[in-house]
C-alpha cells in the first residue's frame, strides 16, 4: 500500500469534482453560468461566431480568478497587495551607490585638514 504525500504540506488542496478544490470549482460553474447567460441574452443581437467570442471573453476573467496564484496569493488577495503597494502607498526607491574606500579617504583627508588647522591655530 503506498500514501503519497507532498513534500510541502502546505500545497495541498483537496479536490471536490474533477480534481478541482472547491474555489475552482465554484469560479468554473460560474463562468458556464456567466457564458451561458451571455449566449441566450446576446443571440438575437449577434451571430453565432462573434456570439462564441463573446461567450469566450466573457467567461475567461471568472475561470481565471479561480485557478490564479501568485506567490502563494488568490487573485482577490493579490489585488488587493498590487492596489496597497502601488497605488496607496507608492514609494519611491533611490539607489545611491556608496564607496566605502572613498569615504574611509574621504575622512582621512578630513581629519588631515583639521589637524592641520588646529596645529595652525596653536602655533605648533
Amino acid at each position: 500500500m503506498e500514501v503519497k504525500i507532498n513534500r510541502e504540506i502546505r500545497d495541498y488542496s483537496e479536490s471536490v469534482y474533477f480534481g478541482l478544490n472547491l474555489r475552482q470549482f465554484i469560479f468554473s460553474l460560474l463562468a458556464c453560468g456567466v457564458a451561458v447567460g451571455l449566449y441566450f441574452l446576446l443571440r438575437p443581437l449577434f451571430g453565432i461566431e462573434t456570439l462564441s467570442w463573446i461567450c469566450i471573453l466573457g467567461a475567461a476573467p471568472f475561470a481565471a480568478i479561480g485557478f490564479f496564484k501568485y506567490h502563494g496569493m488568490t487573485a482577490e488577495k493579490a489585488l488587493l497587495a498590487f492596489i496597497k503597494s502601488e497605488i496607496l502607498m507608492p514609494k519611491q526607491l533611490v539607489f545611491k551607490a556608496e564607496e566605502p574606500y572613498k569615504n574611509i579617504e574621504r575622512g582621512k583627508k578630513e581629519n588631515g585638514r583639521s589637524h592641520r588647522r588646529a596645529q595652525k591655530k596653536n602655533g605648533i
